[in-house]
């Protein structure tokens, strides 16, 4: 690997942001050489995240002030309804990979009744590619823009597609229950994110309405080959970051195994656990671009719970949309990503 690729972050002040930079140092062919931030525009990395004071980057500037000439890639990491409006600013021949929900939804007016009000760029969503690497790795090989995936929606989605492609559960009854750190929930300061709001307490929220219900609705159902309506319910926990979703399903728990084991043989960033282990920790996953998946048998014959866990910030965001760049711009897929988790 000769080739260096010069790379910008629009939205680089967030939690994505800054760890697209961490991930991003490690890389042996990408280069950060622009990055955009308005709010903090002017200021130095260091200046937002203290933790990455000591890297060389560039300045935070605004997206007018990006000189586009010989950026190979882009990562968007605006909040969602913004990264529409920037994304048609990148010149076409820029590959780009967008964090936001802004293209997930191959359907426009099931993005507007999720998301509200109007899709800016509905030219660009039908060339986005879905950007989940184990089922469309393919599609991301000549694609030009990749629509990350929701981090809850990916964590449930790794164990789920291919037992509903095999058809070894049974459509009809699936519950998802997850946990998530807060940095989920972004950088911006709000009343519910104070230490106090949040410590020593479990919260359910957006019950029967979270927006990463739709992403369940679109691949669930494509895999299935039939429509697949969910029970999901997100919670929010006292930690940074981390998701682990306890999944029910109808299904013999020794082929719900195999079928998850024998998908996943050579996938370098899915990791199934033998049956009898443990069930995975997100602590043994933090900080990486793993995804922990076991399987139990439930009680009851023919009923299966599946236990599955990411880092919400690396494989549930930024990792991955390095993964799914790698793929675009032809380098081995697990390039900067094989930095082992952190722990304790």
């Amino acid at each position: 690997m000769t080739k260096t690729y010069k790379t910008a972050i629009l939205g680089a002040s967030g939690y994505t942001g800054a760890e697209l930079v961490r991930l991003i140092h490690s890389h042996p062919v990408l280069e950060i050489v622009a990055m955009t931030a308005d709010r903090k525009a002017g200021m130095s990395m260091g200046e937002v995240f203290p933790h990455l004071a000591h890297l060389p980057l560039p300045a935070l500037t605004t997206l007018d002030e990006v000189e586009w000439k010989g950026v190979d890639l882009a990562f968007c990491a605006m909040p969602h309804a913004a990264a529409q409006a920037v994304i048609v600013r990148v010149p076409e021949r820029v590959k780009v990979v967008d964090l936001s929900a802004d293209f997930r939804l191959r359907d426009v007016a099931t993005f507007e009744k999720w998301y509200g009000g109007k899709h800016l760029s509905p030219e660009l969503q039908k060339i986005a590619v879905y950007g989940a690497p184990e089922f469309y790795r393919e599609e991301m090989k000549t694609a030009r823009l990749i629509a990350g995936t929701g981090c809850f929606a990916i964590n449930a989605l790794l164990p789920l597609v291919p037992l509903l492609e095999s058809k070894v559960i049974d459509p009809d009854h699936i519950v998802i229950d997850s946990k998530t750190g807060i940095t989920g929930a972004g950088r911006a300061p709000s009343e519910r994110k104070l230490y106090s709001e949040i410590t020593e307490g479990i919260d359910a929220y957006n019950v029967a309405k979270h927006r990463h219900t739709a992403e369940f609705d679109q691949e669930l159902s494509k895999a299935a080959g039939r429509p697949v309506i969910v029970s999901f319910t997100p919670h929010l926990i006292p930690a940074n970051r981390g998701i682990l979703a306890t999944i029910y399903v109808h299904g013999d728990a020794l082929k719900v195994h195999e079928t998850l084991a024998a998908r996943y043989a050579g996938e370098p960033f899915v990791d199934v656990l033998p049956l009898g282990s443990d069930a995975p920790q997100t602590r043994h996953v933090r900080g990486s671009n793993l995804n922990r998946i076991a399987v139990f048998a439930d009680r009851r014959p023919g009923r299966a719970i599946i236990v599955s866990v990411l880092d919400n910030l690396v494989k549930g965001a930024s990792g991955q949309a390095i993964q799914c760049a790698n793929i675009a711009l032809g380098l081995p897929e697990t390039t900067g990503l094989e930095a082992a988790p952190l722990f304790p």
